[in-house]
């Protein structure tokens, strides 16, 4: 479906990204890595993308928390793979603490990665896309793009930020071949989670299913993690043509959690 597409994910050396870029991959596309990782381990996630899907795969160490280098990274792409057809907005940090207590730091490492790496990357994508007429633009939201939560001030401004981008730009693109969505997963099984749920299980004594349910309890009514490759085929069908007429909608990806 995307043979001939060049698609550019964030924070795609791990977790929820690199999901999203294997499907992409498998659906033909030639892929732009971004992300932070040990330099031989990055680049032999990117021969075995390369080598599986056949397709091209470069890589940029960009961060995203730096104005420059995120337009960098996109001419990088340009440059190297020849254009940006799909863009993916996935990196993201969190910090969590009452918000009289939040570090200032950490609200603006937060808002600069979340939200205005976001707009910095479809501003500079944006031209070439209008010139071909055809483009794909998916933000990587989060169901704290829709709902709060306690002591996640930053996180869920900078999402909520993300939503409203998202529509904003969907308006301006509304009449040509461009899209631009935003997919709003809920608890999703990275290691960064899988590590929570280790230390809940060895802190509270309990076995491993059982420290997810805990965790999923509260928020997850499927009491399911979504996991990155059901993000990954939803990122492939919003790059469809049959998601052609669906722009500016953030989808929640929660099991439930929203629907409360």
């Amino acid at each position: 479906m995307l043979k001939g597409k060049v698609a550019v994910v964030t924070g795609s050396t791990s977790g929820i990204g690199l999901g999203i870029a294997r499907v992409l991959a498998a659906e033909g596309a030639d892929l732009m890595l971004n992300g932070f990782g040990e330099a031989a381990a990055i680049e032999k996630l990117r021969q075995e993308i390369a080598k599986a899907h056949g397709v091209r795969v470069a890589y940029s160490p960009a961060d995203l928390s730096k104005a420059a280098e995120t337009t960098r990274m996109i001419e990088q792409a340009t440059r190297e793979l020849g254009r940006v057809d799909v863009l993916v907005n996935n990196a993201g940090i969190q910090h969590v603490s009452p918000v009289h207590q939040f570090p200032v730091e950490k609200w603006d490492a937060i808002i600069a990665i979340n939200l205005t790496a976001v707009f910095l990357a479809i501003r500079a994508s944006l031209p070439q896309m209008l010139e071909r007429n055809w483009g794909r633009i998916i933000n990587i939201a989060s169901v704290h793009g829709l709902v709060a939560s306690m002591d996640k001030s930053a996180y869920v401004a900078s999402k909520h930020g993300v939503v409203g981008l998202t529509k904003g730009v969907a308006l301006e693109t509304a009449t040509t071949g461009i899209t631009c969505n935003a997919i709003c997963p809920g608890w999703v099984l990275t290691p960064l989670v899988q590590k929570q749920i280790d230390a809940l299980a060895e802190k509270e004594k309990l076995s491993p299913e059982d420290a997810k349910i805990r965790l999923l309890g509260e928020k997850q009514p499927s009491l399911e993690f979504t996991t990155p490759e059901q993000l990954g085929a939803l990122a492939a069908f919003l790059c469809s043509d049959g998601a052609a007429q669906l722009n500016g909608v953030a989808l929640p990806v929660d099991g439930g959690w929203t629907a409360r």
